[in-house]
């Protein structure tokens, strides 16, 4: 039983930022520590274990600690971890994804009952999309490189095809649900009935899972049923007889997604007393206030002008978010996606 440390990078555009995270002997036992902050400067400090504890309590939060700043774009030092990486810089891989629109539960209902659509769960991760050449990248939903765990990226290499596939990374698995290029083919303009044969015949395992598609009216209510009493996020409807379109349409779309909460990007713009921030959103290329939001003893409190993504119960006009609660930081989005659009206000809700 030793003590572990790493060193985390994050820089991209005129962010240039380093994250230490260590495991030290203390008592004879071990506490769980770190320190963040711009590279060069001086750093914050602060720890994860208030008292001691033994050294397998130790090792898991250490493992998550690691795991939740990689899997936001963090690159490891010279120590190394168990999280790989192609560069120690991310990079424009030149992949777009295609972004969704919501839609309100009355769409939803009738979607499920429309042969035309085929439905998904929404799940509650990050964006991911693995690309399979002669070796494997990690794309996040901005078209940049990324950490992804090795888990992740060893069931990625066992597949013996060149691929890129679009999924949803969750812990240390990837939900896959689309396919972009097969054998160094782009398939994009295939209909997603073929893309979804096409991805299934890859055959994935271990920790890349290809996500249940349901297809008749009788397995979509079915679904929806099921991930709404069960709390999940969302459900996802797609066109199969649609292509595989980068960007995110001005209304409607071939593929479409309902929630069954409320969760939103603000901009974080100062920090309060007591562990909470006050938050934001853009209307009319302006910040309009949205409220107070409160981090967690178990989260770090993100930075001024980070985004982070919330759940609340409604918005009211011209007003805060109601019961709003920290989900987490989001680095793969920018300014600009964090919309008074995206809200729900209180009538929605009549």
């Amino acid at each position: 039983m030793t003590s572990e440390n790493i060193t985390l990078y994050f820089k991209q555009g005129t962010s240039d930022k380093v994250y230490k995270a260590s495991m030290e002997e203390a008592d004879n036992n071990f506490v769980v520590n770190f320190a963040y902050g711009r590279r060069g400067a001086t750093l914050k400090t602060g720890t994860k274990t208030k008292t001691p504890v033994d050294y397998a309590s130790a090792k898991k939060i250490y493992e998550k600690l690691v795991e939740s700043k990689t899997s936001k774009g963090y690159m490891p030092g010279k120590d190394g971890s168990q999280y790989v990486h192609a560069d120690t810089d991310m990079k424009n891989t030149g992949v777009q994804c295609q972004l969704l629109n919501f839609v309100e539960e009355a769409v939803a209902l009738q979607l499920i009952k429309d042969s035309k659509w085929w439905a998904q769960e929404k799940l509650d991760g990050r964006r991911m999309l693995i690309h399979k050449t002669d070796s494997i990248t990690a794309i996040n939903r901005k078209g940049l490189s990324i950490g992804a765990p090795d888990t992740i990226l060893q069931s990625a290499s066992e597949v013996e095809q060149s691929y890129l596939v679009d999924g949803e990374a969750v812990g240390e698995q990837l939900f896959v649900f689309d396919l972009l290029e097969i054998d160094n083919t782009d398939v994009k303009t295939r209909i997603y009935k073929k893309r979804l044969s096409q991805l299934e015949k890859l055959e994935f395992n271990g920790s890349i899972i290809i996500v249940e598609t349901a297809k008749t009216k009788k397995e979509k209510q079915e679904l929806y049923d099921r991930l709404k009493a069960s709390g999940m996020e969302g459900i996802v409807f797609k066109k199969p007889s649609a292509p595989y379109t980068a960007g995110r349409p001005n209304s409607g779309g071939n593929q479409m997604k309902f929630k069954f909460y409320a969760t939103a990007s603000v901009i974080v713009t100062s920090h309060n007393q007591k562990r909470s921030v006050a938050v934001a959103i853009i209307a009319d290329k302006k910040q309009v206030n949205v409220g107070n939001v409160t981090i967690p003893p178990n989260k770090e409190i993100p930075a001024v002008d980070s985004i982070i993504e919330v759940r609340y119960l409604y918005a009211y006009k011209g007003g805060n978010l109601y019961q709003p609660t920290y989900i987490g930081v989001r680095d793969d989005i920018c300014f600009e996606d964090c919309l008074i659009s995206q809200l729900k206000y209180k009538k929605d809700y009549a």
